[in-house]
């Protein structure tokens, strides 16, 4: 009976956390997933599209970002060099504003007791 209460508690504060995540995600300015979404006028595909017009390759990942008061789709692309390129296209006009190699950003090596 007291586990299970102390997981009900568990699940509730996870809950209640995530919440405030993301309302303090709003509150900040930055916006959410649905909020940046309903704001691109570039779909995902068309984001795609043009990634792959740009560089020849494998698409691994897409995602819509907030970046300097602008919002763009970042579209990384696996060349057949085994490059991970990134295609940033504006998500209202859809002109690419660049392209750049991916930076790695190196793992922190974990500690075992």
């Amino acid at each position: 009976m007291c586990k299970e209460v102390g997981t009900r508690f568990t699940l509730a504060a996870l809950v209640l956390t995530a919440g405030f995540m993301m309302e303090a995600g709003s509150a900040f300015g930055e916006p959410n997933k649905v909020e940046k979404a309903a704001a691109a006028k570039v779909l995902i595909d068309e984001a795609v599209t043009t990634a792959r017009e740009k560089v020849s390759g494998t698409v691994i990942e897409a995602e819509l970002e907030q970046k300097h008061d602008r919002l763009i789709w970042e579209v990384e692309v696996v060349t057949a060099g085994k490059i991970v390129m990134e295609v940033h296209i504006d998500a209202e006009t859809g002109a690419v504003i660049d392209v750049e190699e991916e930076k790695f950003k190196p793992k922190r090596s974990q500690k075992r007791n």
